[in-house]
Parts: C-alpha cells; sequence; structure tokens
C-alpha cells in the first residue's frame, strides 16, 4: 500500500511480527486470559450460528446491521465482556463468513464455467449474479433486488437473453448444496483473541492486557521492547505457560537495480525449489520432511494403541512445534538464497494442485500430507513482495510431460527427463521449470 513520507511516496507491504512472553506466566494471569479467549470463542459461534445462513446474506456487509443487532442481543452483558473484545469477536467472525461465501461463489461460478451445458449468455449472466452482491441476495432469498439504475437495467438487458427463472434455480440449488456441506462455521479453540489499541499498553519491557475485572489489566514480561500501535492477536499456550503477541506491521519494500532476470520455479518435495537453469534451493527439505512425516506416522500409532490415553501428549505436542519451526527457518533461509542468487525481477511458478493425496503407501501419504507447500508459497508471495518482485503463476496441465526445448512429449524416469524427439534430457524439476518460464513469457498465465 503507498504511504508518504515527506515528499516521497514509498510502498509499504504487511507482515506479522511475533513477541514472546519472557517468563512463565503465572497460573492465575493465564486463567484470565483463557477466561477472554472463552468468551471470544462464544461470541464467534453465537455469530455463527445467527449470521452465517443465506438469510442473513444482506447483513453481514459491512456488518454495521449485525454490530447493532449484537448489542441489542444482551450477550455482552451475559457474558460481562469488555466492549473492546465483543466487538472484535463480531467483526472477526463476520469475516470468517464473508470469506466462507467468497469460497461458495467462486466454486459455483468454476462449475457454471465449465458446464458444457450453458451458452455464454447463460454463464455470463450466472457470473454478474455472482459479482454483484445484492442480486446474488436477491435471487437465493426470492425477493426483488435493489441495485443501482445502471446495474439493474445492465441485469434486465442480460436476463432478456436467456431463460432468468432456470439459472436462478441452478445458482439455489448449487450454493444451496456447497453451503450445505461446509455447514455452519464453528470454532471449539479457545486459544487466543485479538486486541485492540485501546485494551493493551506496552510498559516496564512487557505488556498490559486487559481483562473481565475493571481498571484491571494482567502484565506479561516480554522478550524485546518493541512497541507497537495497532491491533493484535493473543495466543495462548496454557501447557507452557507462555504467550505469544502476533502484530501486523507494515515493512518498506525494498528496490534492487540489480535485480532483472526472469526465472522460471518448480517446487518439489525433494529440492524445494528447482529453477530453469537447474539450479536448485532447499536440497535439504526431502530429508527433513521424511523424518518429520515418519516421526508424526509412529507417534500417531503409539498413540491409537494406547487408546488415546497417553500423557506424553505435551511433550508431543512441542517436539512437532520444534520440527515444524525448524523446517520453517530452513525453507525461509533458502528463498533468501534464491532470490539474493537468482536476482529476479520476475518468478514464474505452476499454480500448486489440491491437497489430496494418491500415494501407493501410508508412507508416501504421511510425506505428502506433511509437504509445506501451503507455507513455501505463502513465503515466497511475502518474500517476492518485500523484495518488489513480480510473481505470477502459469497454466499447469501436462506441463511435466513436455519437452522445454521442442514441446514434444517425454518421459520420466528416476528423476531424470529425456525426449525422445530432440534427445533433450535434463532433470526431471529443470525440465518443469523450463516449461514454467516458456508458458510464463507466452503468456499462459493463471488470471
Amino acid at each position: 500500500m503507498p504511504s508518504k513520507d515527506g515528499n516521497r511516496q514509498r510502498n509499504t507491504v504487511c507482515r506479522t511480527v511475533c513477541q514472546y512472553s519472557r517468563d512463565p506466566v503465572p497460573a492465575g494471569d493465564m486463567g484470565k486470559l483463557l477466561e477472554i479467549a472463552e468468551d471470544f470463542r462464544k461470541v464467534k459461534n453465537y455469530v455463527y450460528a445467527r449470521y452465517g445462513g443465506i438469510g442473513s446474506l444482506s447483513k453481514i456487509s459491512p456488518g454495521y446491521t449485525v454490530q447493532n443487532e449484537m448489542t441489542g442481543s444482551g450477550l455482552r452483558d451475559e457474558l460481562g465482556m469488555p466492549s473492546v473484545y465483543f466487538y472484535l469477536a463480531v467483526f472477526e467472525a463476520l469475516g470468517d463468513i464473508r470469506g466462507q461465501w467468497t469460497r461458495i461463489r467462486a466454486k459455483v461460478g468454476r462449475l457454471a464455467g465449465r458446464n458444457e451445458n450453458f451458452t455464454p449468455e447463460e454463464k455470463h449472466y450466472l457470473r454478474f449474479l455472482l459479482k454483484v452482491n445484492n442480486a446474488f441476495d436477491g435471487v437465493l432469498n426470492r425477493k426483488p433486488a435493489e441495485l443501482p439504475e445502471g446495474i439493474r437495467r445492465q441485469q434486465e438487458e442480460l436476463a432478456g437473453k436467456v431463460d432468468a427463472e432456470k439459472l436462478h434455480r441452478y445458482l439455489c440449488r448449487q450454493v444451496r448444496k456447497y453451503h450445505g456441506k461446509l455447514g455452519c462455521l464453528h470454532t471449539d479453540k479457545a486459544d487466543g483473541f485479538s486486541v485492540s489499541e485501546r485494551a493493551y499498553r506496552y510498559g516496564d519491557h512487557g505488556i498490559y492486557i486487559s481483562v473481565k475485572e475493571k481498571r484491571k489489566r494482567v502484565f506479561v514480561p516480554l522478550t524485546d521492547g518493541n512497541r507497537y500501535g495497532c491491533q493484535v492477536t493473543v495466543r495462548l499456550f496454557p501447557e507452557e505457560s507462555r504467550v505469544e503477541i502476533r502484530v501486523p506491521v507494515q515493512v518498506a519494500v525494498r528496490q534492487h537495480t540489480d535485480y532483472r532476470n526472469t526465472v522460471g520455479i518448480a517446487l518439489g518435495m525433494q529440492a524445494m525449489l528447482t529453477t530453469d537453469r537447474g539450479h536448485a534451493y532447499g536440497e535439504e527439505l526431502g530429508r527433513f520432511q521424511a523424518e518429520y512425516a515418519d516421526w508424526v506416522r509412529r507417534q500417531t500409532a503409539v498413540h491409537h494403541a494406547d487408546g488415546g490415553k497417553n500423557p506424553g501428549r505435551k511433550k508431543y505436542g512441542a517436539r512437532k512445534h520444534r520440527f515444524e519451526e525448524g523446517i520453517h527457518g530452513y525453507i525461509n533461509q533458502e528463498l533468501n538464497r534464491f532470490l539474493r542468487t537468482e536476482k529476479p525481477a520476475t518468478v514464474y511458478m505452476v499454480k500448486l494442485p489440491g491437497a489430496g493425496t494418491t500415494g501407493p503407501s501410508r508412507r508416501i501419504n504421511h510425506s505428502v500430507t506433511m509437504w509445506q507447500r501451503g507455507y513455501i508459497r505463502k513465503r515466497l508471495v511475502q518474500k517476492c513482495r518485500e523484495q518488489s518482485v513480480e510473481l505470477l503463476e502459469v497454466l499447469g496441465k501436462d506441463i511435466g510431460r513436455e519437452c522445454s526445448r521442442c514441446g514434444a512429449e517425454g518421459e520420466s524416469r528416476d528423476g531424470v527427463f529425456t525426449c525422445g524427439a530432440c534427445g533433450y534430457s535434463a532433470g526431471e524439476k529443470t525440465n518443469t521449470a523450463g516449461n514454467v518460464l516458456k508458458r510464463g513469457t507466452g503468456g499462459r498465465l493463471v488470471r
């Protein structure tokens, strides 16, 4: 986002930084924080249940109607919850509901776009309904849509070219189907809550957090002396007697005059990232992942054998956390090395597949499940933004079977790609990265 600094304008991106409690949090103080977290959970579940349905579509954005109704519901007085927490919980839940509706619309839009029985005009009309909030709400709730004059005329024009009633029924069926599959949002976790700037203050090398008692705050000593002035998230780890503060901060985007290259990359489970020139980064990731997956598999088997009564789950959670932190640290280190070495202005990558696993054995399935692909992509996106590097996704269908030199179909065996047409031979991931670069520079992008 742009921000002004004197007469200059500089770009910033948001990143999350963490602060950690320095000393074990006393049980009494942790109990007070957990009480807020539990109330936060109850408010969110109340909002999910009351406003997560189709009938509340018109209320959830921007949400002031919900805010007023929640004020009159009496829930805050019943819980004895400070307003600084109550309304944050309400709007956080509304954000989750809006996110769920975004996923439902995207799913229905993809299905309609692939439906060969629809004409281009019918697909266009369905896209219009999915995009315009009031029109979407009107169709699902069988009521007249309140639209601006120009939008209303556009809908009437599009509806006149199709069987609108048939498409309305189709839209209602699909939305109700996938809304039903996702179900009502709900959370059983009471391990954290959001805190506005009014509900905390820094001081004495720590943070004072408001609790439910009037004019009372819990003091948590921190490992650093940084101070922030924005909404933060408090994460609670009662079993470890510690607290974590997550803070969104704006950092300046760095500009590199020597970052001029165009690079295609392929992600993998063994080497994290391979470029079109055959340079590999994160070559130890496969080993780390295999050790992690085998350990989780063994621990799960032991847990099931004990009937879930193994008292060592606290140690298991701590060890699992250390495993993940170690892998994440390695991933970030190698992504930084990739950017420093390759100096890219533009990076092309394949759009990652879904989370389904089809390995031939449990061991392979565990490895695929443990693969940190979501984390790798998230960190790559963040780091590219911070370094002013353009990151674009390309279409990935059959990308590993094409020869990056001549385009013919080849075969891969033992990690090596060979083209029978032109004789080209290279590492499987190197060939894939070459195809990524070709498709990216050729404009075959995911829009």
